[in-house]
C-alpha cells in the first residue's frame, strides 16, 4: 500500500513541478519537429507571458504559442495570436486564439522553401507584446 501511495504521488508531483515540458504536435502532422530556439514573449516588467515555437515537417511550416500557467492565472482577458513569418513581412497561416485560449497553432504554412520565423503575439486589451523566433532557411 504504501509503495502505490508513493508512485501516485511521485506521479502527481512530476505533473504539478514547475517547468515540466509537454509534447507538443501541430494538427495533422505528428512528424514535425522543432526547428530553431524556443523564444518568449515577455511583458514590459520582464514578465515572461508566453513560449513561441516553430515547427516544420509534412511539407509546411507552423508558429505555435504556449502561454505559461503563472502568466495565465494573473491575467484574464488574454488573446494569443500566431503565425509563420517570411523575409517579406507577410504572416502565412496567422491564427487569432479564442479568449483566454493558452495554446495556439498557426495554420500550416507552406513555406518550406523559405526563410521563416514563428512569430508570437500576447493581447491584453489593446496592448499586446510580441516576439519573433530565430530565422531558419
Amino acid at each position: 500500500m504504501k509503495k502505490a501511495l508513493l508512485i501516485i504521488a511521485a506521479a502527481v508531483a512530476g505533473l504539478l513541478a514547475p517547468g515540466v515540458a509537454h509534447a507538443e504536435t501541430p494538427p495533422g502532422c505528428s512528424s514535425a519537429q522543432q526547428i530553431g530556439a524556443t523564444a518568449y514573449v515577455k511583458f514590459a516588467d520582464n514578465t515572461t507571458a508566453a513560449s513561441v515555437k516553430q515547427f516544420a515537417g509534412c511539407g509546411k511550416n507552423w508558429g505555435y504559442v504556449f502561454v505559461w500557467a503563472d502568466f495565465a492565472s494573473r491575467y484574464d482577458q488574454f488573446h494569443v495570436t500566431t503565425a509563420v513569418a517570411t523575409d517579406d513581412n507577410v504572416n502565412h497561416g496567422k491564427v487569432i486564439g479564442r479568449l483566454d485560449q493558452r495554446e495556439v497553432w498557426s495554420k500550416p504554412a507552406d513555406t518550406v522553401n523559405r526563410c521563416t520565423r514563428a512569430v508570437g503575439v500576447v493581447s491584453l486589451g489593446e496592448d499586446g507584446w510580441s516576439t519573433y523566433t530565430s530565422k531558419r532557411c
